[in-house]
């Protein structure tokens, strides 16, 4: 297979039907905003309360997930352990 033959491909905001699809976006959220304030407030707090899962899901790509770390380190060691308990504090 030839790879010199492929195109390098520019992300969609960078072409011209994105800068049109940014700019009719603005301009609906302009007048959404101008012209039905008090529905865009009434609906803001379920809009953050929507956020929390939203980001929860996708700032999660970079880790790998939960679980199959390894062994866990965070925890106190038996010496840890038998420190606090001589009411030692670290």
């Amino acid at each position: 297979m030839n790879d010199t033959n492929h195109a390098v491909r520019r992300p969609f905001w960078s072409t011209w039907a994105g800068v049109c699809a940014i700019l009719l976006g603005a301009a609906l959220l302009f007048f959404l905003v101008t012209e039905h304030t008090a529905h865009v407030f009434g609906a803001l707090p379920y809009l953050i309360l929507l956020a929390c899962p939203l980001m929860h899901i996708f700032m999660h790509h970079g880790h790998g997930g939960h679980g199959g770390h390894g062994a866990d380190t965070s925890g106190p060691t038996s010496n840890d352990s038998a420190q606090d308990a001589a009411g030692h504090h670290h």
